[in-house]
């Protein structure tokens, strides 16, 4: 089976020589996808959605995943 996986914080890199390359996966949405299917990762997955906005911030470049939209609603409800 697949041990490891290739995923970047919000999606960034990617090859910019590649027409039409849509850039890298994005971490947030590999380990949300593991931790729906009962994988435990051993990973914060708020932290890392942190981290995901922090990159964000500072290269202006970073496009996120989409499990922030998913869980963001449900994160805030468990922090209450």
């Amino acid at each position: 089976g697949i041990y490891r996986f290739d995923a970047s914080i919000g999606g960034l890199g990617g090859c910019p020589f590649a027409p039409g390359a849509s850039g890298n996966v994005a971490s947030e949405d590999v380990i949300m996808m593991l931790e729906q299917m009962g994988v435990d990762t051993g990973i914060d997955l708020d932290a890392l959605l942190r981290a995901s906005d922090l990159a964000e911030q500072l290269t202006g470049t970073a496009p996120g995943g989409r499990a922030k939209a998913w869980l963001g609603p449900w994160l805030e409800k468990q922090k209450a």
